[in-house]
């Protein structure tokens, strides 16, 4: 009896180092090149004629400098994108990753070269995305401060040079900004009229520079709009009804979740409230506001992904 009860311990402990194994494999080397490209349609409310019907693309999260970045599932969604030819595409912040401790003076730039690599590698990645002829726009997020979490200084330097690098590739970074994305009349101020569709870009919420109330100042009573941040804590911010269609990343959707189950994350299972770590987030927020989470692309802490994968969302607006 003791030996069989010793030959089924050490079988089961054979077997569940083989999943674990496989599992390790699937999530590192396997799920994280693989690509989830889902297709949602949006409401938004007084959306011009000129706009019913039109795709945009949201991914998130990119996190170039993590060890065994994703940096070819980048390059595949991006041609994706390329391919599909919405009419903009949004960025939702973390293009890159290494968080500091300091923010770097005149003394030390040099220790800046390793963020230099980061940057210049994260905009070669998207510059197909404009030279393509897709607006494309984008919001920073806390990695871009090199904020893993508020614990660290706020890295100032790092956020300036990857905005002036992403801009000088096409891309309009927006920090508590809002833009006109279609318009079917002009002003004669050259400004974009009552049928404009506008995009409010909001700050890092981590690094304190999310200022909603400020964009939304730039946008006609109305007028529809798509709120655009990076982190989900910056949709609390939004008054009631300012928001009613906003999407965000962050969150990596857990990374881990468990299989077989559409939500299970390791962020739900740790937290004593309800915890939606990516899609369509109902009952948040204010009233009249909705927000979408997509799963980004990259990592954090460790490069791995389980029944999680790499999102490029398209949202049909109506």
């Amino acid at each position: 009896m003791r030996n069989a009860v010793k030959k089924f311990i050490k079988y089961g402990l054979l077997i569940l180092t083989v999943v674990l194994l496989l599992l390790l494999v699937w999530g590192v080397g396997i799920e994280p090149r693989l690509m989830d490209v889902k297709e949602e349609v949006a409401d938004v409310p007084n959306l011009p004629a000129a706009c019913q019907g039109k795709r945009v693309a949201l991914i998130a999260d990119l996190q170039v400098g993590m060890w065994l970045d994703n940096t070819d599932t980048i390059r595949r969604i991006v041609n994706r994108i390329v391919e599909e030819r919405p009419a903009a595409a949004l960025i939702a912040g973390d293009f890159v990753y290494h968080p500091t401790e300091d923010e770097p003076d005149d003394t030390e730039r040099e220790d800046f070269l390793e963020f230099r690599e980061e940057i210049d590698e994260v905009t070669n990645l998207l510059r197909p995305l404009a030279q393509a002829g897709i607006p494309t726009y984008a919001v920073l997020g806390n990695h871009d401060y090199g904020m893993p979490t508020v614990k660290y200084a706020k890295n100032e330097l790092l956020a300036r040079n990857l905005q002036a690098a992403l801009q000088s590739a096409g891309i309009r970074v927006l920090d508590n900004e809002a833009v006109s994305l279609v318009s079917d009349a002009k002003n004669d101020g050259g400004q974009a009229g009552d049928s404009a569709l506008y995009l409010v870009g909001v700050g890092s919420h981590v690094a304190n520079t999310d200022k909603p109330q400020v964009a939304l100042a730039q946008v006609p009573d109305g007028a529809p709009r798509i709120a655009f941040m990076h982190n989900p804590d910056s949709f609390i911010l939004f008054p009631q009804g300012s928001a009613p269609l906003a999407l965000a990343g962050h969150t990596h959707g857990g990374q881990l979740r468990v299989p077989f189950t559409p939500n299970w994350s390791w962020m739900a299972l740790l937290s004593d409230e309800k915890i939606y770590a990516d899609g369509w987030i109902d009952g948040y927020g204010q009233p009249g506001n909705r927000l979408y989470v997509n799963r980004g692309i990259g990592f954090s802490v460790v490069p791995v992904r389980i029944n999680c994968r790499p999102e490029l969302t398209f949202f049909t607006l109506r």
